[in-house]
């Protein structure tokens, strides 16, 4: 796995968000870091965020990328010193995840919705133009797939060719590079695609109905014959497999595909391009929330949390026309920021 740090250093302090100058002319408060982990897809916008911060304050901070399932297994150590203040999540936290905090004494979490994301399957610009059902995607990436649309007996993926499972998709090899299993990209494409996508057989959508834990076998796991490979955290990384492996698919954010789209280009899934508007109004059928969680105990022993905490969901950050928004995020709605603004300024505990 990858892992990306990313410390922003010490600058000269302005005042914002209600931060008083004299708070740092204790030499402690100035060198107690603010500690970021989590998702490899928040990481950019987490970052970004940082480093503007720390431009108006001075504060230090570090992240550090992860994935989303690392960060959640690291966040959950404790709380106070010594360990992360907060964690990116391109999911939510799962109950697992929420129980194994709470035996660590964890409890008091904070979850701020920070914008939305597609998730996106794209390969080199100059490569065919794919356009995906879901159920194009179940029975190309799914490790078990039923023997017929009736028949719900499950076997081994025989697919080796696009053309193989839809006569209107290219005669490629199936061959994808995507997150693995601690990325929270991971997650959602299963959860959503996948999901979605065996629905779309009849007698999965029967099982899906009836008996949830087949049905999640059946939907869940990938294929490890070579179809579905690997790609580690680095969407980035990702991005130049694709341009040296032309025949080759990728799954990864939309701010990754906005931020690259001179070198590679995204399939339609349901006839539906990932836009801004359509990932926003949910019309893009892989569609995600990103979040963060951050742990109101730390507030009072890491300086500049909870300031991080609002710059992130400011109007110049998370709003329309924002720092973020130009790098590939997805705004919330005003009504559902100022809902999270207002938790953070209360540190109401609203997680689970």
């Amino acid at each position: 796995m990858l892992f990306r740090t990313l410390i922003i250093g010490a600058l000269t302090f302005l005042p914002l968000l209600g931060c008083h100058p004299s708070s740092l002319s204790d030499p402690e408060r100035k060198s107690r870091a603010i500690r970021v982990i989590g998702s490899s897809t928040v990481y950019p916008f987490s970052t970004k965020v940082a480093q503007e911060f720390k431009n108006q304050t001075g504060y230090n901070v570090i992240v550090e990328a992860t994935g989303s399932g690392g960060g959640h297994k690291l966040f959950c150590e404790g709380v106070g010193p010594g360990t992360p203040d907060m964690t990116n999540s391109s999911r939510r936290q799962k109950t697992t995840e929420f129980d194994h905090c709470a035996e660590n004494g964890v409890t008091d979490i904070i979850e701020v919705k920070i914008g939305y994301d597609g998730i996106v399957i794209a390969n080199a610009l100059d490569a065919p133009q794919f356009n995906l059902r879901t159920k194009d995607i179940y029975m190309a990436f799914a490790k078990y797939i039923p023997t017929s649309d009736e028949d719900c007996t499950l076997h081994e993926n025989p697919y080796r060719k696009w053309s193989d499972l839809n006569a209107d998709l290219p005669d490629f090899q199936i061959e994808v590079y995507g997150p693995p299993p601690t990325s929270g990209t991971r997650d959602a494409f299963v959860e959503i695609a996948m999901e979605n996508g065996a629905r779309m057989v009849p007698c999965l959508a029967k099982l899906y109905e009836t008996d949830r834990e087949a049905f999640l076998k059946a939907a869940h796991i990938l294929r490890e014959d070579g179809a579905w490979i690997d790609a580690g955290e680095s969407d980035n990384a990702l991005v130049q497999t694709l341009l040296n492996t032309p025949t080759a698919l990728g799954v990864l954010g939309y701010s990754f595909l906005d931020q690259n789209e001179d070198k590679i280009k995204a399939a339609k899934i349901g006839g539906v391009a990932p836009e801004f508007a359509k990932i926003s109004s949910g019309e893009y059928p892989v569609s995600r929330s990103l979040f963060v969680y951050f742990k109101k105990a730390n507030v009072k022993t890491t300086p500049g949390l909870k300031e991080l905490a609002i710059e992130l969901l400011s109007d110049r950050a998370s709003g329309k026309g924002g720092y973020l928004n130009e790098i590939g995020l997805v705004p919330l709605s005003e009504a559902e920021r100022e809902k999270y603004r207002r938790d953070v300024r209360m540190l109401h505990v609203n997680h689970p």
